[in-house]
């Protein structure tokens, strides 16, 4: 994880330390939102992971139905064939 991205993961661990365990359980999404933003950080990055973090958390809302919504894998690009052509 790149130190930005630790330094981004800080307030997302407060408050699933701290501050969630005195709130009732209401997030639509499996994982939760803030276990999402901290995969989500640690898989892409802080720049994509900030990204892929605040989409998650515009769609939850009581008009979404939730459910399964596991962070995607990053994308893998293949080098370019060179052929020498």
């Amino acid at each position: 994880m790149t130190p930005v991205a630790r330094l981004l993961t800080a307030p997302i661990v407060a408050y699933r330390r701290y501050i969630s365990p005195a709130l009732p359980a209401r997030c639509r999404f499996y994982p939760s939102c803030s276990a999402y933003a901290q995969e989500a950080l640690a898989k892409h990055g802080a720049l994509h992971g900030t990204g892929l973090a605040i989409w998650r958390l515009l769609r939850c809302h009581p008009f979404h139905p939730g459910g399964y919504d596991p962070v995607p894998d990053p994308i893998r690009h293949r080098p370019a064939d060179v052929t020498g052509a």
